[in-house]
């Protein structure tokens, strides 16, 4: 049975994540919930630059129009 993306975004709950916005802006942190727009709540969130943490942010809510991918660190095996 093949995965729906929302059913992947679910599997990742409480699990660190990395997503990438149109702008080119990527956050990396734990995702705490989403909805069925994919708007996505981060806990523990940095910005990221080249790979690397440029800022912490804390709490956020990313909307799910804005994303281009979300994937774990390292990507999915």
């Amino acid at each position: 049975m093949s995965l729906k993306p929302l059913d992947v975004v679910h599997n990742a709950l409480d699990s660190q994540i990395i997503v990438l916005l149109k702008d080119g802006r990527e956050y990396r942190g734990i995702l705490k919930g989403y909805d069925i727009h994919m708007n996505l709540v981060l806990q523990n969130a940095e910005e990221l630059r080249d790979g690397k943490p440029v800022r912490k942010l804390g709490l956020i809510v990313i909307r799910g129009d804005n994303i281009v991918y979300v994937s774990p660190p390292g990507g999915f095996k």
